[in-house]
């Protein structure tokens, strides 16, 4: 069953019973939290909408509840709301005589059993008690509630107040169907759960007391309109491809927050709720001018983001400055509209450069820190030459499927360890070994009578059958930008320690599979850049001239050092 969200007036908490469990902490609201509530309710004005008997309303943060066996709702998460609450209906009631007094929730303890008996009590509290840190805190939030009600003097109209919090006062109700609480209680407040913020925010959105719409047709259409809005923004940042190009490797369930936290320009280290609480400001004066202002900015992000996706020169280059993280997107968006397009994609060429500065091609090798870049620059580039191509690099897949340096023809150093493994390298590598020269011949009749356990026999055929795949490049070669390229960590675990010709029959078997093989990596080993016919079964000195001859016609533009 989906969790419940959904909106409930104080008046509505009054008819249930919530249980605080043991793994909470004990109440801790400060003076100034509790005369914030009060002064926000106070300040709040509902307004009638249309001819209906309905008014608008304010917004409390989200509580978390469990529905238990015992008819009592756990509280997961928002306890101390619930509590400051109850001590204002409490401090509330105390104007009638308790015949006429309003029912109240109760509020159970999982083990703090005395807390409740003090809560029910609380009207012969005449000051804070330090009998014990719990009553200390509730006692002093109950005595700030007196005096703040105190300071309003004779002319206050406190059943106003009253009608205003237990009726046009509402809580986000978020209703928890898990089994395992205490681990929904966890990531509550590790800030793993998305939807808090957004769903606060929503609610801020959707307030009917925001809209200066008398009509409550109206009124509903406006809400609809953003709702459906919104649910579009969601439902396309839900698309992979789009998602990972604007954020680079970011996970969320609920995506729209992203935008959310970008324009959030008073974050707060540890603080949850810290971009929820910068749009409650923002939209805190309550016009619908305001208020529709602030929608137009979230969506002038979507639609910029939208932009850039569908211009594929943009995508790519963009995809690829998130992607090595050279640059903030709330930066790009923000320089985006102070410039021409021309500008901003000459302005994205100059930032790929400057990433690039110390690069020099000529002196890279397998171990330099440009080296994936300037190979993932590679294939981006490659792509957009293409005129003819209309294909997206999938930066989804670059981030998910671990994408990483390989080395075209392999490498000595990675021997294989297991008499399996051995066994295995040998038989793949047999077949691609011409047996009709006679050093050909001598590898062949080796591998036939190799002891695996044999440590040094192994490690002699190994080395030799490398050395006969890897005739054409020296071991100082054998790391340099011409052997290299990018590949996926399950292609690259697949064929590891393989030879070239191995290598290349498992690219072809997982491209034909539908494995998306970054296109200069296919070109590499289908052979693209060598003369005909090629030598199938080695990467020669020529195959890595033309190699490098590609590589550096295509990067010449933003590296140093050609």
């Amino acid at each position: 069953m989906e969790n419940i969200i959904e909106l409930k007036t104080i008046n509505e908490l009054c008819q249930y019973s919530f249980m605080i469990p043991s793994y909470q902490r004990g109440y801790r609201w400060t003076s100034q939290e509790v005369e914030d509530l009060l002064n926000d309710i106070n300040e709040f004005k509902p307004r009638q909408i249309g001819d209906t008997d309905d008014k608008t309303w304010y917004c409390l943060q989200p509580i978390v509840v469990k529905n238990s066996e015992k008819e009592q709702y756990e509280v997961i998460d928002g306890q101390q709301r619930l509590s400051t609450i109850y001590l204002i209906l409490f401090y509330l009631n105390q104007d009638f005589i308790e015949a006429r007094r309003d029912k109240l929730f109760e509020l159970d303890y999982e083990t703090r059993k005395n807390t409740k008996l003090f809560l029910d009590n609380l009207e012969e509290v005449s000051k804070p008690t330090d009998e014990n840190i719990d009553f200390y805190y509730l006692s002093k939030a109950y005595e700030t509630i007196g005096a703040w009600f105190g300071r309003k003097g004779n002319n206050f109209n406190k059943d106003d107040f009253r009608s205003k919090f237990k009726f046009n006062t509402k809580v986000i109700w978020y209703e928890c169907f898990e089994e395992d609480t205490i681990s929904v209680f966890t990531r509550l407040n590790i800030g793993k759960i998305s939807l808090t913020n957004a769903e606060l925010i929503k609610a801020l959105f959707l307030n009917s007391s925001n809209y200066e719409i008398k009509e409550a047709k109206k009124l509903r259409e406006k809400q609809f309109e953003i709702g459906t809005e919104w649910d579009n923004i969601e439902n396309s940042l839900q698309n992979d491809k789009l998602w990972y190009f604007i954020t680079g490797n970011q996970i969320s369930n609920n995506r729209i927050e992203f935008i959310f936290d970008l324009m959030n320009h008073e974050k707060k280290p540890g603080d949850n709720y810290s971009t929820f609480r910068y749009f409650s400001r923002i939209v805190s004066s309550k016009s619908q001018e305001n208020i529709e202002s602030n929608w137009r900015d979230i969506k002038q992000y979507f639609q910029r983001f939208t932009e850039w996706y569908n211009d594929r020169e943009l995508y790519h280059k963009i995809g690829y400055l998130i992607c090595i993280n050279a640059v903030n997107i709330n930066d790009l968006f923000i320089k985006s509209t102070e410039i021409t397009k021309s500008k901003f994609k000459e302005y994205l060429d100059d930032l790929i450069k400057d990433n690039l500065k110390t690069a020099c091609f000529s002196d890279l090798q397998y171990t330099d820190k440009h080296v994936k870049k300037v190979l993932l620059l590679y294939n981006i580039l490659t792509m957009l030459q293409n005129e003819q191509d209309s294909s997206y690099f999938p930066f989804d897949l670059y981030k998910n499927e671990k994408w990483d340096i390989e080395h075209i023809t392999s490498i000595k150093e990675t021997i294989p360890e297991s008499e399996s493994s051995r066994l295995d390298w040998l038989s793949d590598v047999k077949p691609y070994i011409d047996d009709t020269q006679s050093e050909a011949k001598s590898l062949h009749e080796r591998i036939d009578s190799c002891t695996i356990d044999d440590e040094q026999e192994f490690v002699k055929l190994f080395e030799d059958i490398v050395s006969h795949f890897n005739r054409d490049i020296d071991d100082d070669e054998i790391n340099g930008i011409s052997n290299l390229t990018l590949l996926d960590s399950k292609t690259n675990r697949s064929y590891k320690n393989a030879v070239f010709p191995v290598k290349r029959k498992t690219i072809i078997e997982r491209d034909k599979g539908g494995i998306f093989i970054p296109i200069c990596t296919k070109n590499v080993f289908l052979k693209y850049f060598s003369e005909y016919p090629p030598k199938i079964s080695f990467w020669t000195q020529d195959d890595r001239d033309k190699y490098e001859i590609d590589l550096r016609r295509v990067l010449e533009k933003y590296l140093g050092g050609m």
